[in-house]
């Protein structure tokens, strides 16, 4: 009864004033109405983004506004500054997205279908930007709000209708598990080169737009200085990024550091562009790239940024987008056939265009419709796209509601004909091995590792931690920090081993990365042979003990430790076959895999090209680490793997019934040998009945000359390190030097 009362007086206090309760109510109404229709979306198979579109249509003027034009009035008052404040944050919006669009952009699928994927980018973009552009010309001056800048309009509109939206077409393709075949990896590299050309387009138009009109000397230096800043970015931005990123994980204990160093970024990187006279999207887009291609970009940290987007700012901007939209204006039948024809452009340009270059590059019929349905999705980007354009005034609301109208069409359609086009493409051969082979690998522990810790002194286990850590690394793209744990002569400390051995063992790596990778070309045509670059190294050195000096270190966020201390046996009288205390602590409170390096009088001519490896297989988890550890050091160095397999008797001794008891152990052998295969390392595989597995393994360390023990550990419960009965007694035995691997 009281709130048409209360209403009023509301709406007289808020009407010539901006106040933060009116900013709030806003945001309570965009959050809820936007969430809400998104949840629905979701549950009819439609992306998200667009029941936040409708949430700001349905908020704005084409139904609340109509329906109860006094709540419309009092939620989005015609005040200038109180807009101002909603608008800001929806531009803070702009940045956010397309600095998660640009996380999002993974170049090894363009570099595995980069040719196809460029040749139908391309032709998908050059005939609906080639309609756009005749479009915009011939468009009535009342529907262009500037007639003096046609041009940069027609550019625009040319834009709009020819970029695709890399979310929705990633949504579709992950929903039906075709993320991994060849044509879902290939509409994605498309929507990548697709998105990625389209913001470049965009931030040019729009710093010509902010010309009182078009010149060549404009478009020159917004060119240029457009692609300074793109190689600038590319060529240094990367390794200066990974920098940044690791300096502040490492060096800040304040919570959310890292997220507060990559917005910091793209605001300046979002400045830089717009100093250089392009639009801000282009500098979060770029800053995304980098960002996300960084080594020190955990999943983690990308939720962390995604939950702020989703949460928050999508359901800002996309209302606000939806704010401005008029449906009203499709009551005059001359826009609605200019929304129509929008729509036939934007689609029949890109299916003619994606279709045709499928077709020239080789796809079949089938495959070549997939691809051109597929890109033919606007989303998210071509309401990005017409925001820009209405916010820098080559845009009518007229025409913006036009355009949205186009990009909510084609993105409805898009779904339900992507499902009928893929599912009518069967799996070829080599697609099934492809993907059995990754589905094994997926199984892998060290494929996952992003960050590495040798935490080493100069003793004989701190040299031979080093050395098989660096093998580990080898070429792939792994963080990798060296903690010095004993700086009192530095020639002699693991900083000089990696100054000597590094390079080397780099170098031979990067050789046998390249020959694997042309043998694997030959099979599958799908790896590119350009060697992978190695390892970021640095070394730290240690101020404190050595157990403190580790958990500081591992603080900073590593996946796997490799460990040598002088004396990491205990020497304390309860027998050599106990790990010392300051080796305890670590083992017991790391959770994650952990490597501990114990020479023997071997272990001083230990190389990369002399090691002969040994690694016990007992079906086990940490088995099988250990049997990856074992692999990725023989790849590196070009060493020989022997795997062992030690079964006990049967009861029965026929040997039918000793054949049954080794069948296990032969299919976790050959899951092991399967390993090594695919990562071009020839492993040997031997199983054997004993009635324990120590003495097994010490007679084949003897029979085939073995250097290194690599045994996998599992912590058991109870006082002290208790990894089972086997590993005191190799410790205490084994003529070679050993590497546990322990894993919880």
């Amino acid at each position: 009864m009281h709130f048409p009362i209360t209403l009023a007086l509301l709406e007289a206090e808020t009407s010539t004033a901006a106040t933060p309760v009116i900013l709030f109510s806003e945001i309570v109404v965009m959050l809820f109405v936007g969430r809400l229709l998104g949840e629905l979306m979701l549950r009819l198979r439609q992306p998200e983004v667009l029941g936040q579109l409708l949430a700001g249509i349905l908020i704005g003027p084409t139904v609340l506004g109509r329906v109860w034009p006094a709540a419309h009035h009092l939620l989005f008052p015609d005040i200038p500054e109180q807009q101002q404040m909603i608008n800001a944050i929806a531009q803070v919006g702009i940045l956010m997205l397309l600095l998660l669009a640009g996380m999002e952009i993974d170049f090894s699928i363009v570099g595995r279908k980069k040719r196809l994927a460029f040749f139908s980018s391309v032709s998908g973009i050059v005939l609906p930007f080639a309609c756009g552009l005749v479009l915009g010309q011939l468009l009535p001056d009342s529907l262009l709000p500037a007639p003096e800048k046609r041009l940069v309009t027609s550019l625009f509109l040319a834009t709009a209708l020819s970029i695709s939206s890399i979310k929705i077409v990633a949504m579709v393709i992950m929903e039906l598990d075709f993320m991994r075949r060849n044509i879902g990896q290939l509409i994605l590299a498309s929507a990548i080169i697709d998105d990625t050309i389209g913001w470049i387009v965009v931030a040019l138009i729009s710093g010509l737009a902010a010309g009182s009109a078009f010149n060549l000397k404009g478009v020159g230096i917004a060119v240029s200085g457009t692609a300074i800043f793109l190689g600038l970015s590319f060529v240094f931005g990367r390794a200066l990024v990974t920098h940044l990123i690791r300096w502040t994980n490492d060096t800040f204990q304040l919570d959310f550091s890292v997220l507060s160093v990559i917005l910091i970024l793209m605001c300046a990187m979002a400045v830089a562009t717009d100093l250089i006279g392009v639009h801000t999207v282009l500098g979060a887009f770029v800053t995304g790239i980098l960002v996300g291609q960084s080594p020190m970009m955990t999943e983690h940290i990308r939720d962390q940024l995604r939950g702020i987007v989703v949460a928050l700012f999508a359901p800002i901007f996309f209302a606000v987008a939806g704010l401005s939209v008029d449906l009203t204006i499709l009551r005059d039948w001359h826009k609605l056939a200019l929304a129509g024809g929008l729509i036939l452009i934007a689609s029949l340009g890109k299916l003619v265009g994606c279709f045709t270059g499928g077709k020239l590059g080789g796809l079949t019929t089938r495959e070549g419709l997939a691809l051109a349905i597929g890109m033919n999705a606007r989303g998210t980007t071509e309401v990005i796209v017409a925001t820009i354009g209405l916010s820098i005034g080559v845009l009518t609301k007229d025409f913006y509601t036009l355009i949205v109208v186009m990009a909510v069409t084609t993105t409805m359609a898009m779904p339900p004909m992507l499902r009928w086009a893929l599912g009518k493409i069967p799996l070829t051969k080599e697609e099934k091995e492809r993907l059995d082979r990754e589905a094994a690998e997926a199984k892998d522990v060290l494929p996952k590792v992003e960050r590495i810790l040798i935490a080493a002194d100069e003793s004989e286990s701190g040299k031979l931690a080093s050395l098989l850590g660096i093998l580990v690394v080898g070429t792939r793209k792994i963080l990798t920090t060296v903690l010095d744990l004993d700086a009192a002569d530095k020639g002699s400390t693991v900083e000089g081993i990696l100054q000597e051995k590094l390079g080397e063992r780099i170098r031979a790596a990067l050789d046998l990365a390249m020959a694997n990778k042309a043998a694997k070309k030959k099979q599958t045509d799908e790896v590119d042979s350009k060697p992978l670059p190695p390892a970021q190294v640095t070394t730290v050195v240690a101020e404190e003990e050595p157990t403190a000096a580790i958990f500081k270190e591992i603080a900073n966020g590593h996946d796997m430790v490799f460990v040598g201390l002088e004396n990491v046996l205990s020497l304390t009288g309860k027998g050599p076959d106990r790990l010392s205390s300051s080796i305890e602590k670590v083992v017991r409170d790391f959770e994650r895999p952990l490597a501990i390096a114990i020479p023997r009088e071997n272990g001083t001519k230990l190389s990369a090209d002399s090691l002969k490896i040994l690694v016990p297989a007992t079906g086990t988890n940490y088995s099988r680490l250990a049997a990856e550890v074992a692999i990725a050091i023989a790849k590196a160095g070009k060493c020989p793997v022997t795997a062992l397999h030690v079964a006990p008797p049967p009861d029965n001794q026929s040997l039918s019934a000793q054949a049954k008891q080794l069948k296990p152990g032969r299919e976790v052998l050959r899951d092991i040998k399967a390993l090594g295969q695919r990562q071009s390392v020839r492993v040997k595989t031997v199983a054997e009945i004993r009635r324990s597995a120590e003495p097994a393994i010490l007679h084949e360390i003897k029979k085939g000359k073995h250097n290194l023990l690599l045994v996998g550990a599992h912590l058991r419960p109870g006082q002290g390190l208790f990894f089972g009965h086997s590993l005191p007694i190799l410790l205490e035995k084994s003529p070679c030097s050993l590497l546990i691997v322990s894993s919880r």
